[in-house]
């Protein structure tokens, strides 16, 4: 726990110093940390290559290893983000509203880093350049925990990265990882309100659900993605096929892709022997209600209408109207990511008014859901909370707000 604090307290120190570097100065840090991936790219995969034989020695899950493992193109894609954030405007200083008040106030309010942020994430080590990429452009200090699962990675690319931004004049301490991959280590770093501002969370819902259930620190909640295709009666099935495939097996490891398909009762004796049969070609186990298991579903409870499955497992469920499709998702969705396919623009504009998610999607897949492909930049996480920040959270999430007046004298 000492190496954890120590880490916490190093980060803080940096606060001041990184609320001081202007955005030729970050910019010119993330190009050098860009750099610093691609030189040392055979270093990074080496240790990668540890992470990646123990997780099979372990039994992971294709889809976890998936997550886990890194090749040049990958790497690639990590320098190409921090370069991509270098491009984006700078948040910081950004007045976001102004006023002069009738006794010659002038009241501004203004976008400020928030300080120290903690990122707890699991084995995913691309997060780690990403967060260190989004907290440097926002003038943050941060905090790294990842997953043990991935340490070796995250140890090899913190290590590039801290040392290319120190060269390039990074706040010594501004960027830290805890290398400790106890649990004690993690329960601890939940209660450093002292030392740490605002906790992110970032993979599972077994990881979300702890961080917010223990953590003393304020945390934003980003999203578990129990995500809906829902095929509406007047659906163009080649459309609801390719879309629903698309959402399910193209990376089904990651928050946005599909885990549940409801399909309109007028239709499914139709649509639902199509469907299944492209989504068995990928593989894929379908989990399904009585109706669906007379075209090959295996059985579905009800625990697996509420499950983020994060692998090659879908379940579906026939409805009435788009009326129960709405119902179903608001009960058993986690306000991610849900699909309407449908030409009945109606039923559109009802499913996008009263779907109570994140991101609402008409005719197009759920994997959009991401910083990238809304024209974010990098992103820290998908929120799904109310608070402060909900969707991909890029930049401007990462921000908080001071007011700054100016007076000559006005007194109260």
């Amino acid at each position: 726990m000492g190496k954890v604090i120590q880490v916490a307290e190093a980060a803080k120190a940096a606060k001041s110093a990184m609320n001081r570097l202007n955005t030729i100065e970050k910019n010119r840090i993330l190009e050098a940390m860009a750099a610093g991936l691609l030189s040392h790219t055979e270093e990074i995969m080496k240790q990668n290559a540890l992470d990646v034989d123990a997780a099979r020695e372990k039994g992971r899950t294709p889809a976890l290893i998936d997550r886990l493992a890194l090749d040049k193109k990958r790497i690639q894609a990590m320098a190409q983000g921090l370069r991509d954030v270098a491009e984006l405007p700078d948040p910081i200083g950004e007045i976001i509203h102004a006023t002069k008040r009738p006794n010659g106030l002038l009241i501004a309010k203004q976008r400020v880093p928030m300080g120290v942020i903690g990122i707890i994430y699991e084995a995913r080590p691309n997060v780690t350049a990403d967060a260190v990429g989004l907290c440097l452009k926002t003038s943050n200090a941060v905090v790294l925990k990842g997953g043990s699962e991935a340490i070796h990675s995250n140890k090899a690319i913190a290590d590039v990265l801290i040392r290319a931004g120190e060269a390039a004049g990074m706040p010594k301490g501004a960027v830290g990882l805890i290398t400790d991959t106890s649990r004690e280590a993690v329960a601890g770093m939940m209660k450093l309100n002292d030392l740490i501002d605002v906790l992110i969370p970032r993979g599972g819902g077994g990881l979300i659900q702890s961080v917010v259930q223990n953590a003393t620190i304020p945390v934003i909640q980003t999203g578990v993605g129990n995500c809906h295709i829902y095929v509406d009666q007047t659906a163009d099935f080649e459309m609801a096929t390719a879309i629903t495939v698309n959402a399910k097996t193209s990376r089904p490891a990651v928050c946005n892709a599909a885990e549940s398909l409801l399909v309109h009762r007028g239709i499914a004796a139709e649509f639902l022997p199509k469907v299944f049969r492209a989504l068995k070609e990928k593989e894929v186990e379908i989990r399904g209600d009585a109706f669906c298991q007379k075209y090959g579903a295996v059985p579905a409870t009800e625990e697996d209408y509420d499950t983020e499955f994060l692998d090659y497992i879908i379940s579906v469920k026939v409805v009435d109207d788009v009326d129960a499709a709405i119902d179903h998702i608001n009960m058993h969705g986690t306000g991610h990511s849900d699909a309407i396919i449908t030409n009945d623009y109606r039923n559109a504009e009802r499913f996008k008014a009263d779907v109570d998610s994140a991101a609402v999607y008409v005719n197009a897949s759920t994997r959009f859901t991401d910083g990238f492909e809304f024209g974010y930049g990098a992103e820290i996480g998908i929120s799904t909370q109310k608070l402060h920040a909900r969707g991909p959270m890029g930049l401007a999430e990462l921000t908080t707000a001071k007011f700054v007046i100016d007076g000559d004298g006005q007194i109260r």
